[in-house]
């Protein structure tokens, strides 16, 4: 039986924006909560941002992520927990090739992904465990849409903001991600300015 519920758009179009340049480290300075450390891009650099779409599915029958694929909308990051089975992998080429149409925004998974050779050429950002030839079946048994998940013991929200790049990877609910902007913009200028004034002075650093 399939549980399918309607997405959440959570992270406002203009809080999106806002955290287009913020990096994990950044975020990692202020808190702990929502990093998720478990996983790694398919391929660098990659630059994840956008609502969570959420799904999950039981370890061996993959078929509820096609129904999560028709619901998505461009800019969304498919959240994927597989129940614990880790070692398979529940997204390949041809699922990339249906998120690149709808224009989503990258996906994560708390398993593995398989044809690695083709994902690394492809744009699409992806975090995973892993690879693995084992793959999830198309059993048509049951699974959920948007509703709350979690990976690496941290709990996702259908709608929270997914942010990742080459560092690692956060999920933000739309109000911790409002709180922490802030103080990460400034961290981060300040940052900048003290980069400045060492290319500056040593050049040959940055040759």
């Amino acid at each position: 039986m399939f549980d399918i519920r309607p997405r959440v758009v959570g992270a406002s179009p203009e809080l999106l924006a806002r955290y287009r340049e913020v990096a994990t480290s950044t975020l990692g300075h202020f808190t702990d909560f929502g990093a998720i450390s478990g996983l790694i891009p398919v391929r660098r650099p990659v630059r994840l941002l956008g609502n969570a779409l959420t799904v999950r599915i039981p370890h061996l029958d993959g078929s509820v992520i096609r129904r999560a694929l028709q619901l998505a909308a461009p800019g969304d990051v498919l959240v994927i927990d597989v129940a614990g089975d880790e070692r398979r992998a529940c997204w390949g080429e041809l699922r990339t090739y249906a998120a690149l149409r709808k224009e989503l925004a990258g996906v994560v998974t708390s398993g593995c992904v398989t044809d690695t050779a083709e994902l690394t050429r492809l744009s699409l950002p992806i975090y995973s465990r892993g690879a693995s030839p084992l793959t999830t079946r198309a059993l048509d048994l049951e699974g959920e849409v948007n509703v709350p998940v979690a990976i690496d013991g941290v709990a996702i929200r259908p709608g929270d903001l997914m942010i990742g790049d080459d560092d690692g990877l956060f999920a933000l609910t739309p109000e911790r991600a409002a709180a922490l902007l802030a103080p990460a913009l400034d961290k981060q200028a300040g940052e900048a300015a003290r980069r400045g004034e060492l290319m500056a002075a040593y050049p040959d650093w940055w040759r």
